[in-house]
């Protein structure tokens, strides 16, 4: 699917993924454990949205010992704000963010038949969404745009 986005970046993926998570989480001052290098890429190995409990099953069975899914949570809720993973608000569920460090808007299109979230930049599309919120007055806007559908698999 083309992109429309006003800015260029590299989608990693494997080990060069994990290699750019891991730098940008350094970069943003936190340590890359072992835990949270078990749970991004227990996160990138999924093809679909993942809960915390689907991931902290994943992590349980690599480690061969019980990974408590509020443990995740907090590794999760990290990832996000570090900009590692992305929430789908509507499936409760994250997935890796193909370019660590690179901060733009997605917009994810979700298929209601096999579950899979595919991302898509439209800068012009999320700036009028943020420029809209700024004439209602809210500050520090940041579009969470998610459509659902078929996709071309699917359909």
């Amino acid at each position: 699917m083309g992109r429309m986005s006003g800015h260029n970046h590299h989608e990693h993926s494997g080990h060069g993924l994990i290699d750019a998570a891991r730098g940008a989480l350094t970069a943003a001052g936190e340590q890359w454990t072992d835990m949270r290098g078990d749970v991004f890429e227990a996160l990138a190995a999924l093809e679909r949205p993942a809960s915390a409990y689907d991931i902290a099953e994943s992590v349980s069975r690599r480690r061969g010992k019980r990974v408590a899914a509020n443990s995740v949570y907090r590794i999760l809720d990290l990832f996000v704000v570090t900009n590692l993973a992305r929430r789908v608000e509507s499936a409760n569920a994250y997935v890796a963010n193909p370019h660590p460090g690179c901060r733009h808007d997605c917009i994810f299109l979700i298929c209601d038949s096999c579950g899979r979230a595919q991302h898509i930049d439209d800068d012009s599309l999320t700036g009028a969404l943020i420029g809209a919120a700024r004439q209602a007055g809210f500050a520090d806007v940041r579009p969470v745009v998610e459509l659902r559908g078929i996709c071309g698999d699917c359909s």
